[in-house]
């Protein structure tokens, strides 16, 4: 669950940021005030944060980012084991 929201999180950011680049604005800043604004600083540190985890995360997995599943595969396997 916490990699997915890091995913939203970093997904979120990047619209952002193609937005600054296309239509020059900034959608936090915009709810914010300003870029300098405290809730603002903090809501792009949780971004970054976000973002740096999802690519130590995908990193460590070689190259893949499984967002759910990992304990669904080990169940489904004990199950086909129990049928045999």
């Amino acid at each position: 669950m916490l990699r997915f929201i890091a995913f939203i999180l970093t997904c979120l950011g990047g619209l952002n940021w193609l937005m600054i680049g296309t239509l020059q604005y900034d959608f936090v800043a915009g709810i914010f005030g300003t870029q300098a604004n405290v809730f603002s600083r903090i809501i792009y540190f949780i971004i970054g944060i976000a973002s740096i985890y999802i690519l130590i995360v995908t990193v460590f997995h070689k190259g893949r980012l499984k967002l759910f599943g990992y304990k669904k595969k080990k169940q489904e396997k004990k199950e086909e084991v129990e049928d045999f």
